[in-house]
Order: structure tokens, then sequence, then C-alpha cells
């Protein structure tokens, strides 16, 4: 198995305790996420985000392929980083830390992602892909969350 790395960063012009309290809800992750994945929770995201909480998902791998995507979250520390781990879906391995930290300009919103690909070592031909699917999904959060706070 062959873990990859992912990070992306974006300032939001707001507070840290805005960013968590829109961030530490589950329910505002489908939004966030491009449509063409077909992206939906299942169950999960009816409360705040706690430790041990599962959420399960639904995504399109390809069309027209569709696979649930169970996370669980981690690990919480209220007000700085949370970390989500797929417990099955479309990849053998993924660690994803969300961390908040405040900045002159508002809050600096970290997103890194360790994952790896099934089907190792064939799963590798396709990780020119899954990287791309990864840019635009973290690019489309951006916009999102620009459109929604502003951008500092």
């Amino acid at each position: 198995m062959k873990i990859h790395r992912m990070e992306s960063t974006q300032i939001l012009p707001i507070p840290v305790d805005e960013a968590w309290g829109f961030f530490s809800h589950p329910k505002n992750l489908d939004d966030m996420t491009p449509p063409g994945l077909g992206f939906q929770t299942i169950s999960g995201d009816d409360e705040k985000m706690f430790a041990g909480q599962i959420i399960v998902h639904k995504i399109k791998i390809v069309p027209p392929i569709w696979t649930n995507w169970v996370t669980e979250i981690k690990e919480v520390e209220e007000g700085h980083y949370f970390i989500d781990e797929q417990r099955s879906g479309p990849y053998r391995f993924w660690h994803h830390l969300h961390r908040f930290e405040a900045c002159e300009q508002g809050t600096l919103a970290l997103d890194r992602v360790h994952y790896a690909l099934p089907f190792f070592p064939f799963g590798e031909v396709g990780l020119p892909l899954i990287q791309k699917q990864l840019d635009q999904i973290f690019s489309f959060r951006k916009e999102y969350l620009e459109k929604k706070f502003g951008s500092a």
C-alpha cells in the first residue's frame, strides 16, 4: 500500500468560532461537494460532530456505479481540529485532518488528506485521475466557501 498526501488551505474572513460552527455540522458537507459526484449523506449528520460518530454517504464512483462511503469522526478538539477516517468505501485508506487557526484575516482552514488507492499496485494507475478529482473537489469547496463567507 502506498500512502499519498494532499493538502489544501484557505483563509476565511470569519472568526474561528464561526468557521468551527459551520464545519462541525456534518450536514454542511453535502453542499460543499461538487454535484457531479452525486454525494449524499445517508445517516449520521443529524447532530453536531463528536468523536466516534459514524457518517454514511453515498457517492458515484463512475456512472452508473455507486458505493457507500462510511466515515468515522476519530478525534475532535473543539474549535481547533477534527479527523475523519474511512471505515469502508472507495479508498484503501483515508485519513482527513481539518484544522482551524486564527489568523489576521480571520481563520486559516487547513485540509490534509492521507489516502491510499485500492488494489495496490494496480490501483496506482488511477492515481492521476484521483488526484485531479480531489483537486476539483477542494477547488469547488473553496469557491463554495468564498460565496458563503466572502474571501479574505
